[in-house]
């Protein structure tokens, strides 16, 4: 029985997303992988059917994102106007 929870709880805690905010500027993106780096060092992936253009170096953006499988995986994003 403990090895049957201890299984459960091992396969949860690997398939839970956490979720978090940030705030930074571009400082690199990648249209081929669908991914952005901000000012604090991290990568970020953009949404599949995300307009890629709308986005420029230099811009500062706030985002919500969740890390799933240890990938930072964008849930939503504001621009500046």
């Amino acid at each position: 029985m403990r090895l049957v929870l201890t299984l459960t709880a091992a396969l949860l805690s690997a398939t839970v997303a956490f979720a978090a905010d940030t705030e930074g500027e571009i400082t690199k993106i990648d249209a081929e992988k669908g991914t952005i780096t901000l000012s604090d060092g991290k990568t970020y992936k953009l949404p599949g059917e995300f307009d890629v253009a709308s986005l420029k170096e230099g811009m500062d953006i706030v985002l919500s994102y969740d890390k799933v499988d240890g990938e930072n995986l964008i849930a939503d994003m504001q621009l500046p106007e």
